[in-house]
């Protein structure tokens, strides 16, 4: 009984401790992470992680992936910010990456928030520019993967005229 109460005791220490070093608001990868979700739901806050991404962050970086966002520590967040920040150097492999085979350097790589508007709008721009039947399907806000139009994609189109039929002619010898 004696053994019961001192574990309860030790629960309500570590929860105390816990509670002390609460943080609302976590920073990774220059983003503001809530803090009272699991340390892999709020990494999908970031711009570029997934939720499978997610959960290879947290085990390369040695996290609990279901400890809240907010319980981290300073050194388990620093591992966090490595690993988001430098992917490549921590063995994830490069197929997991969202940028595979780059246009420019012809390099794996996996980028984050503001850097990946910049590159997929630069890629569109490439692709206008040159001309190709994705970049004409862009430029006249038509679907580009081969959907059909006929039912759908009706709002980018404008409005829609249906047909006047003729007035009935009438014939003047009856």
């Amino acid at each position: 009984m004696m053994r019961y109460f001192s574990d309860e005791s030790n629960k309500m220490a570590k929860e105390e401790k816990q509670a002390e070093n609460y943080r609302h608001i976590v920073r990774v990868a220059n983003v503001d992470v809530p803090g009272n979700k699991q340390t892999k739901v709020a990494l999908t806050k970031i711009k570029g992680i997934g939720i499978n991404f997610a959960e290879i962050i947290c085990r390369i970086a040695g996290v609990d992936s279901q400890k809240k966002a907010g319980n981290l520590e300073d050194e388990e967040i620093k591992k966090l910010n490595e690993v988001t920040n430098n992917p490549g150097q921590h063995s994830i492999p490069s197929w997991l990456f969202n940028r595979r085979k780059d246009y420019e350097s012809g390099e794996d790589n996996h980028i984050l928030t503001g850097a990946l508007n910049f590159v997929k709008d630069n890629d569109l721009k490439r692709l206008k520019k040159i001309k190709t039947l994705r970049g004409l399907r862009h430029q006249k806000n038509l679907p580009v993967r081969g959907q059909r139009t006929r039912s759908n994609f009706r709002r980018s189109k404008g409005k829609v005229v249906g047909v006047k039929k003729k007035a009935p002619v009438k014939k003047a010898g009856k």
